[in-house]
């Protein structure tokens, strides 16, 4: 194993082993602390669930993972969260880097959440989605983190006791350039750097620039500049065959618990082609006129028309208003557990390529699924690849999509599914 990667959640952890792949890198997912020995492979990324919880348990399965990762022999270790920075005023970015670094002796390490491909860039210091600051982006609604500074050396020192600060733009001309600003950075007692990047050539030197560290943090963009610079050190040679999977058929089915800006235009664009879609609707679980148990069955009876959308998703003002009568985390854990339970049920009456979108939603619908590993395959779009998984017992092979709630175009889950072979 030349990289071993923590992420805090997971879709983050398929999009950062898609550009793994991407670039030839033979790349397994493990979801969760694994009690045994990891799989054989170039890069093994470790999904936590760790964005939203307390700070301390973030940081104790954080270090749970790296020691697993250091077991399996890892060269450097990556902790991955998302494009948009998000975490909330106490981390769980600043202290799990924190406890990375002390872990692994390491006085220095970046941190970059940058994703051209998919609107992401920081300049002098600041997230950019699209043309807007995140701040002004639809991050400042999020329901769980949401993010009202785009200044993130001022997000970052505000999480940890160690001195931050920037390797700006005009500095990532070459790696001579990058690598002379690190040292000076050093010099100055900065052991975490924020890094610009607003294109790939940007990636590129960052990667190699850094490759060697012991430790990065960043989101997945950062991940398509490293795979160039291993082997050009005569790490590894990149793989034509890397993001082979196996070809699967079977009913499909999407759910949505995301409530992204991206992921309500999605789900806007399936209801408007007139395919089965059933809406949960949080208060009506709560309140027992809607259960889990009797969405399931009208899905699983419509799948014989074809693919069916099962959705939580819902704009900004419809979820602070449920957020408001059960409060945030209940509201939450009421949806997820709903679709974790649908996932189930689809999954028994044949389902066998499914799309999921939202990081918290992905994370209780793989648990539920009890899926253990994950093969990744070809991207979808940018950060979303299909992967499989074997299902308990049998083996069975399925295929899964775990989506990010703010990647994808408006027609993203019809992509998906045809990709997969699913005839719409």
């Amino acid at each position: 194993m030349i990289l071993g990667v923590i992420a805090d959640d997971f879709t983050g952890a398929t999009d950062v082993a898609s550009m793994l792949v991407r670039a030839g890198m033979r790349t397994v997912q493990v979801l969760g602390v694994p009690e045994g020995d990891l799989p054989e492979a170039d890069a093994v990324v470790i999904a936590l669930k760790t964005r939203t919880i307390a700070p301390a348990d973030a940081v104790a399965q954080s270090l749970a993972a790296l020691k697993a990762l250091q077991a399996g022999g890892a060269r450097q270790i990556y902790f991955k969260y998302c494009s948009t920075f998000d975490s909330t005023a106490e981390g769980n970015i600043g202290p799990v880097t924190d406890a990375l670094m002390n872990a692994l002796g390491t006085d220095f390490t970046i941190a970059c959440p940058a994703f051209p491909e998919n609107g992401r860039t920081v300049f002098r210091g600041h997230l950019f989605v699209g043309d807007q600051l995140l701040s002004d982006s639809g991050m400042r609604n999020h329901p769980l983190t949401p993010m009202t500074d785009a200044n993130l050396v001022r997000v970052l020192q505000a999480q940890t006791a160690h001195k931050v600060g920037l390797l700006r733009y005009d500095h990532l001309g070459n790696a001579a350039s990058a690598g002379e600003r690190v040292a000076a950075l050093r010099a100055e007692g900065v052991r975490i750097a924020v890094a610009d990047a607003v294109n790939n050539s940007d990636l590129l030197t960052v990667g190699e620039t850094c490759a060697e560290l012991p430790l990065l943090t960043a989101g997945s963009g950062v991940a398509l500049g490293l795979p160039p610079a291993y082997a050009r050190r005569g790490w590894f040679t990149p793989s034509d065959s890397a993001a082979m999977l196996d070809s699967v058929s079977g009913p499909a089915a999407v759910l949505s618990g995301s409530c992204s800006e991206a992921t309500n235009a999605q789900v806007a664009v399936w209801r408007a082609t007139g395919r089965t879609a059933l809406h949960i609707d949080p208060l009506a679980l709560h309140q027992g006129t809607q259960t889990a148990t009797g969405v399931l069955a009208q899905a699983r009876a419509a799948l014989a028309q074809g693919p069916v959308l099962v959705y939580a998703t819902a704009a900004p003002e419809s979820v602070k208003a449920v957020q408001a009568a059960l409060g945030v985390l209940a509201a939450g854990e009421l949806v997820e557990h709903a679709l974790a339970h649908i996932a189930q049920g689809l999954v028994a009456a044949g389902v066998r390529r499914l799309v999921v979108a939202g990081g918290e939603t992905s994370g209780a619908v793989v648990q539920a699924l009890q899926v253990a590993q994950l093969r990744i395959g070809a991207p979808i779009c940018p950060g979303v690849p299909w992967t499989q998984a074997a299902l308990p017992g049998n083996g069975e092979p399925m295929l899964l999509a775990l989506k990010s709630g703010n990647f994808g175009g408006p027609d993203f889950f019809a992509q998906a599914l045809q990709q997969a072979g699913v005839a719409l």
